[in-house]
């Protein structure tokens, strides 16, 4: 049985999505068995987790509403142990009350989660911004959690939501642990991007902050401008380097 890891922040822009991809194509790499789920409306997985350029955009949306099997939607990757489910059709709507509404009252979403757990070794989540009921639902399934935290004012300020949020959810799914804060966006001499490490490391417990940090490179706007993963377009760049080492440490922990 495998592990649904949710991937949550209160805002975006916070290198949510950029991390969903990367810390899943680091462990297709290492030859887990990885799916990537992608329920933001927003749909921004299928932008860099490596799909050709001609593949369908249907996905988990018109799964959801009958339109498609799941098989349907499960699409390859560029590597061979990285599946990805998309958004699908509702990142092309303006309106997505519905699609909030069908994962609020049917179990399609927590079903679909637990069928990926028996196949895969990692189940990578891309939730939307916020503790809506989408994200609610995702963590309701899910056995493991990070937060991304960008490394500027704003950002720090919406983290004490999250993590109540998150604590509200473990009080129903007990198989649900908070791995982590992982800083990213991080700029070496930028006065307020260090600030914001320099808060976290001495007002957070320890063991709910990554010693990891994701620095913000051009390498990484290069790739997902590309459609890749950073991992695999310049593995030795430093962000690459960072998610790389973060991905190991999951793995030691899930298996």
């Amino acid at each position: 049985m495998g592990d649904v890891l949710a991937i949550v922040s209160q805002k975006g822009g916070v290198g949510k999505t950029t991390t969903v991809v990367n810390l899943a194509a680091a462990f297709a790499r290492r030859g887990l068995k990885t799916l990537v789920v992608d329920v933001d409306p927003q749909g921004s997985v299928r932008y860099g987790v490596g799909l050709r350029r001609d593949q369908r955009n249907a996905g988990f949306a018109d799964y959801l509403n009958g339109q498609k099997s799941l098989r349907e939607v499960i699409l390859p990757t560029a590597l061979p142990w990285l599946r990805v489910i998309l958004a699908g059709s509702v990142s092309d709507d303006a309106d997505h009350v519905t699609y909030q509404q069908l994962i609020a009252e049917t179990s399609i979403l927590p079903d679909l989660l637990e069928t990926a757990r028996a196949r895969c070794h990692v189940v990578v989540v891309d939730t939307p911004p916020g503790l809506g009921a989408i994200t609610r639902c995702v963590l309701g399934a899910s056995q493991h959690v990070i937060v991304p935290l960008q490394c500027e004012p704003l950002a720090l300020q919406t983290t004490p939501q999250i993590l109540r949020g998150i604590q509200d959810v473990v009080a129903t799914n007990e198989e649900l642990m908070l791995d982590g804060i992982l800083m990213t966006m991080f700029e070496a001499g930028n006065p307020a991007s260090e600030r914001v490490v320099d808060y976290v490391r001495r007002h957070l417990p320890a063991n709910i902050v990554f010693d990891t940090v994701i620095p913000r490179t051009v390498a990484t706007a290069d790739a997902f401008a590309a459609g890749q993963p950073v991992v695999l377009r310049s593995p030795a760049d430093a962000a690459s380097q960072a998610y790389i080492d973060l991905a190991n440490q999951l793995i030691d922990r899930f298996l």
